[in-house]
């Protein structure tokens, strides 16, 4: 047992009282966890596009006062009623989705989608009770994603929890917690290019260089990258991308470039901006006979994917991936081994690093393009 075990903890956290202001770093009060819930103290942090947009309020409904954050890694403090895999001090990563291990998508080897646990950016409580664990003086403050990371201590459903090697440096795989695991799962685990194969890359922010990097890893010979900012080819080098292209530098279609840069089309693609365009482009650019598009990006919830079928009868694959195909519990730790055992470069994902009093900073680096991932420390 820990000596906090059972308390409210007060500590520091980083508040969002509106939409796009700067946060606040306030003391807050943290309840113990309730059934099936884990208590744990947050070591680095760092922040992902998502953050972002629900900040800006630009997602769904807005929910304010809110604790942000989702990409991190700690260690267990205390854990509530009926938790039984995961004990005090154990090193954790925090992801946004979960794992009951009971629900007919956890049992099923072909999806990671859980009934009970699935990413939900409307609620702003905990399952159990429907009540936060944050308040200041008495006054709730909401979670996100069922993380909320951007304090000292947070609260988090034990299936949201993957227990991993505590040898693991905890500054380098938190980043393994959302963006880079979809990335490369999204290469890995569906669109699994073949050893000399050549991969399409549409979107060169943190989760297209992850799906760079698998495409790096699967041993794929060719790996096209394709955005519309060319600050950004040099960078993409390190993640094994041989080739790039701009759209905006050609007169026709992208999907026709890279039809005649390849011999008819790329083996794989994988689309990473959420543009309903590229997404049309990353499956029209496909060979035929054998090629097969993921698509990561989020695109906005009215667009509509047009193509002509004789795309699909002329047998490509369109494939969607959520969270790279990972179970979160079941998964996370052999990519933390990946890394581990040096198959997996994350090193080079990592552009900056801050205090946690300076988190606004590392907001203003992302709003401007100029880091891939931030880490933040919670104790510095």
């Amino acid at each position: 047992m820990s000596t906090t075990a059972g308390l409210v903890i007060p500590c520091a956290a980083a508040v969002a009282w509106e939409a796009g202001k700067p946060l606040v770093i306030e003391q807050v009060e943290v309840a113990p966890p309730q059934a099936m819930e884990v208590r744990m103290k947050v070591k680095y942090t760092s922040l992902c596009h998502t953050d972002l947009y629900f900040w800006e309020a630009k997602g769904q409904t807005p929910l304010f006062p809110r604790i942000f954050g989702h990409e991190a890694a700690g260690v267990v403090e205390s854990v509530g009623e009926g938790v039984s895999d995961l004990a005090v001090g154990d090193h954790v990563l925090p992801v946004f989705t979960g794992e009951c291990g009971e629900c007919r998508h956890c049992q099923s080897e072909e999806s990671n989608m859980c009934d009970l646990l699935r990413i939900n950016t409307e609620r702003g409580v905990m399952l159990s009770d429907g009540k936060t664990r944050f308040s200041i003086n008495g006054s709730p403050i909401n979670h996100f994603l069922g993380t909320s990371t951007f304090s000292e201590y947070t609260v988090v459903h034990a299936g949201c929890l993957a227990k991993i090697n505590p040898l693991a440096p905890l500054d380098k795989v938190c980043i393994l917690s959302c963006g880079i695991s979809t990335g490369l799962g999204a290469t890995l685990n569906v669109a699994k290019p073949k050893q000399g194969s050549s991969v399409a890359i549409f979107g060169l922010g943190a989760v297209g260089l992850a799906a760079a990097e698998g495409a790096r890893i699967a041993g794929a010979s060719r790996i096209i990258g394709v955005d519309l900012n060319p600050n950004r080819f040099e960078e993409a080098k390190k993640f094994g991308v041989t080739e790039f292209i701009n759209p905006k530098d050609h007169d026709r279609p992208v999907e026709q470039v890279i039809a005649e840069m390849t011999n008819g089309g790329v083996d794989r693609s994988v689309e990473c901006t959420g543009n309903i365009n590229a997404m049309i482009s990353a499956f029209e650019c496909v060979h035929d006979g054998w090629g097969v598009a993921v698509l990561v990006g989020v695109p906005s919830k009215d667009a509509v994917f047009m193509t002509k079928p004789i795309n699909v009868l002329n047998e490509r694959t369109l494939k969607g991936t959520f969270f790279g195909n990972y179970k979160p519990r079941s998964d996370l730790p052999s990519v933390v081994d990946m890394y581990m055992n040096k198959k997996l470069e994350l090193d080079k994902f990592i552009t900056h690093r801050l205090p946690f009093s300076d988190i606004n900073k590392a907001f203003d680096l992302m709003v401007k393009g100029e880091s891939l991932r931030c880490i933040i420390s919670m104790e510095d």
